[in-house]
C-alpha cells in the first residue's frame, strides 16, 4: 500500500454518512466516493463493451447507460448481477487504489457497504487503517428514512432489512461518530477524532 492514513467512512441507509463525508471534504479532507467512482466506471470503454456482450448492445442508449433497464435485470437474477460485478468491481478497485497512491497525507473511503463489501476489500488489497461509522439508533433511522423517502414504515423497514444491522456494524467500527443529535455535535465528534488521526 502507501504510507497515507486510509480511513474507511460508512454507515448504513438514512444515518447520515453523506453528511460527514461532505463536512470533511469541505475541510479539506481527501475524501474518495466509491458509489461515484461506480456510477463513472460504466463510461470506460473496455467496461462498456464488456457490458455490451454480457447485456447486449441496446443497454447503452446513444452511449449511455440505461441504468434503470439494467437494474430491472441484476435485480431479479442474481446470476446477472454476479457477472456486472465481475466486470465493475476490479475497475472500482483499481481506481480507489490508484486515487489513494496519487494523494498526500490521509485519505478517507467513503463505501456505504463497506463491511458487506469487506471480501472484496481483501480480495484487491484496500486496507484500512480505522473504520468510522456514522451511527444512529435503528428507531431514529426507521423516522429518517418514512420523512426522507416520503415511504411507509413497512417499506423503510424492508430497505434497512436488506442491509447489514447498524447495531452490527458498530461492533466492527474503530470510530463512532453518533449522528443522534445536532449537526453541530456530529461535526464536533468529527474534529475530536480528526486530532486522534
Amino acid at each position: 500500500m502507501s504510507q497515507n492514513k486510509i480511513i474507511g467512512l460508512t454507515g448504513s441507509i438514512s444515518t447520515g454518512k453523506s453528511q460527514v463525508s461532505n463536512y470533511l471534504r469541505r475541510r479539506g479532507e481527501k475524501v474518495i466516493d466509491a458509489d461515484l467512482i461506480a456510477r463513472e466506471v460504466v463510461d470506460l470503454e473496455d467496461v462498456k463493451e464488456k457490458i455490451k456482450k454480457a447485456f447486449g448492445d441496446d443497454i447503452y442508449k446513444d452511449d449511455k447507460l440505461d441504468r434503470e433497464t439494467l437494474g430491472e435485470i441484476v435485480f431479479r437474477d442474481e446470476d446477472k448481477r454476479k457477472v456486472l460485478n465481475e466486470i465493475e468491481h476490479p475497475e472500482i478497485y483499481r481506481i480507489i487504489l490508484e486515487e489513494i497512491k496519487n494523494s498526500k497525507g490521509r485519505v478517507f473511503v467513503d463505501i456505504p457497504l463497506l463491511f458487506e463489501a469487506q471480501h472484496l476489500n481483501e480480495k484487491y488489497g484496500l486496507e484500512f487503517d480505522e473504520v468510522w461509522l456514522v451511527y444512529v439508533s435503528r428507531e431514529k433511522q426507521i423516522a429518517r428514512l418514512i420523512k426522507r423517502d416520503k415511504i411507509s414504515r413497512g417499506y423503510a423497514l424492508e430497505k434497512i432489512n436488506s442491509q447489514m444491522s447498524v447495531e452490527d456494524k458498530k461492533v466492527m467500527a474503530d470510530v463512532i461518530i453518533d449522528n443522534s443529535g445536532s449537526l453541530e455535535e456530529t461535526f464536533r465528534q468529527v474534529e475530536e477524532n480528526l486530532k486522534k488521526l
